[in-house]
């Protein structure tokens, strides 16, 4: 894959960008409190709404979005936007259901939740592995393909040699400043990525003639090299592109299936992700992390216009490569021979814009990876060091805990490059269906029990291990069936077997967390009830059950990290 020549002046801003944005993380490291855990990972509890909630945005808007959905736009159109909206709601939900249970319950990390509404360590170093296991396949190697997709294609510059400039730059102020320093530099790159992108979907409407013209122009977006031997409507743009709903059995993402799994099956990401969740409870308030949802809600009826359409205008002006279908073709176009629609969204930013501005642009696409990133290192260090570490070493010093959460981070990046080839071939090379068919198959039944464990008393510890651990056996029996039995090139035949190509991932999501329902429900009703003084400030209808008895044991694992971590320093 042939990279552009960059002028020096594109040079210069992207430059001027980094030296920014580390400035900025560097100013929030020496003015945070972060010597010790709550300073570091909850940046003291003292954040306003307004950085929380752009926090929260970018932190969600990485390179995956960018490549990912203006890929699947070009390739299908707008019906994966569903996604987008229905994020609109979630963090609502999560503003004025979810946080009002964590804050009361004066959690760190969500498997420490559930910890506490529960009982027992079963299940919060259950959802840790899965969390750390979840934030490897679908957050950190899905953001440095993204990232290193994008920089190639531009730069022309080795993929991996890509990979360690952004990994280095990345670290140095998650690693030094934790979530105080994550939150300041996310402000400033929302400012930086809806500026520049915004910009960019101007112009793009202007090469295709407003709205109308997209329409008759994406509709003719065929490449000139189909090959005719072609069956069906390999190449051709979909009919229904311009279509959120799509039929329940034709539709490339049925409306059924689209609706719930946007909606209920990605509650666990809106509502129990410890990247999400550790912003919000960074928030100096309940009114605070209210704010910062909703803030949050309204910036996410933006990918639409900034990142679906651009995607679409690629294709539109530019199918020869961004809609190719022969893998021969493919394969020199983009290095991929499943296609080539990840990369509409580098492919319009340097073909369209200037000089000067171009360089801009990918300055944000740079501050999406950098921000993803930064975020996804300081949740995960915090899930391994305060739920999986601590258990191993519960007399290890405030020292100690802080820097293997720097160097589980190092970790993590070496497994997730490992992971980047698993993602090159799977869901036709779709980017964004890729990360949302893992997450159906492992994230939907997490959301399920905690939306359990939040809004019900009756459930128990065994009910909710039990029907998590049988959802996650079935939703990974699919996906790896989908990793084995990948989906055909253009023009061979489908020879997967019925349980792959019949089932889409969208109705699997659904059908995991009903499978949770049933088994929580059932084993718990057969179990013995927990007492419910322990259900003090860990679900909705006992937040504001408090007692001294109760708040000890609600505080015990931050009492163990202050007290003894003092003493041992």
């Amino acid at each position: 894959m042939a990279g552009s020549t960059v002028d020096w002046r594109d040079t210069v801003v992207i430059v001027t960008y980094f030296v920014v944005v580390l400035a900025v993380g560097l100013l929030a490291t020496f003015l945070a409190s972060k010597r010790n855990v709550k300073g570091y990972f909850l940046a003291s509890r003292e954040m306003l709404w307004l950085p929380v909630g752009a926090s929260l945005y970018v932190s969600n808007i990485g390179a995956e979005h960018f490549i990912g959905l203006a890929g699947t736009g070009a390739a299908s159109g707008i019906a994966i936007i569903m996604f987008e909206f229905s994020s609109a709601f979630l963090v609502i939900l999560l503003g004025w259901i979810f946080i009002p249970v964590f804050m009361a319950s004066g959690v760190y990390t969500m498997p420490e939740y559930l910890q506490r509404r529960f009982g027992g360590t079963r299940l919060r170093a259950y959802l840790s592995v899965i969390s750390l296991l979840m934030y490897i396949v679908t957050k950190i190697a899905v953001c440095i393909y993204a990232g290193g997709l994008f920089v190639e294609f531009a730069l022309g510059w080795d993929l991996y040699l890509c990979i360690i400039v952004l990994l280095a730059v990345t670290a140095v102020y998650t690693i030094m400043g934790g979530l105080t320093a994550v939150i300041y530099t996310d402000f400033v790159q929302t400012i930086i990525m809806l500026g520049g992108s915004l910009y960019l979907a101007v112009k793009g409407f202007q090469a295709v003639g407003g709205y109308s013209g997209l329409e008759s122009l994406y509709k003719e977006a065929v490449p000139s090299t189909l090959n005719q031997s072609y069956h069906g409507d390999c190449g051709i743009p979909r009919e229904d592109a311009f279509h959120i709903f799509r039929d329940m059995k034709t539709g490339d993402l049925p409306w059924l299936g689209l609706v719930l799994q946007a909606s209920v099956g990605c509650m666990w990401y809106w509502c129990s992700d410890q990247v999400i969740v550790q912003r919000v409870l960074a928030s100096k308030n309940l009114s605070h992390a209210k704010g910062a949802a909703i803030l949050c809600g309204y910036l996410k009826l933006l990918p639409l216009f900034i990142m679906i359409f651009p995607g679409m205008i690629s294709r539109a002006l530019y199918p020869d490569e961004v809609a190719c279908v022969d893998p021969v073709i493919c394969e020199d176009v983009c290095n991929n021979p499943t296609g080539c629609s990840n990369i509409a969204y580098p492919k319009l930013v340097l073909s369209i814009m200037p000089i000067g501005l171009r360089g801009l642009m990918m300055a944000v696409m740079l501050s999406a990876i950098v921000s993803s990133l930064s975020s996804i290192f300081n949740s995960a260090s915090a899930i391994f060091t305060l739920d999986l570490y601590r258990r191993f070493r519960s007399l290890a010093t405030e020292i100690e805990l802080l820097l293997v959460g720097k160097l589980f981070v190092l970790f993590m990046c070496l497994v997730s490059v490992a992971w980047i080839p698993m993602i090159e071939s799977s869901q036709g090379g779709q980017l964004f269906l890729y990360i949302q068919a893992v997450q159906a198959y492992l994230g939907s039944p997490i959301g399920a029990v905690f939306f359990l464990g939040v809004m019900t008393t009756r459930i128990n510890e065994q009910g909710a291990i039990y029907g998590l651990i049988a959802a996650h056996l079935v939703g990974v029996i699919k996906m790896v069936l989908d990793f084995v039995y990948i989906e055909p090139l253009c023009g061979e035949p489908d020879l997967r077997p019925l349980l792959v190509k019949s089932i889409h991932f969208l109705y699997f999501g659904s059908i995991e967390i009903l499978i949770v329902v049933v088994v929580a429900t059932a084993v718990s009703l057969l179990t013995k009830a927990q007492p419910i003084d322990q259900l003090a400030a860990v679900t909705w209808w006992t937040r504001k059950v408090r007692d001294e008895v109760v708040e000890k044991v609600a505080d015990k694992d931050k009492l163990e990290i202050e007290a003894t971590g003092e003493k041992r320093t």
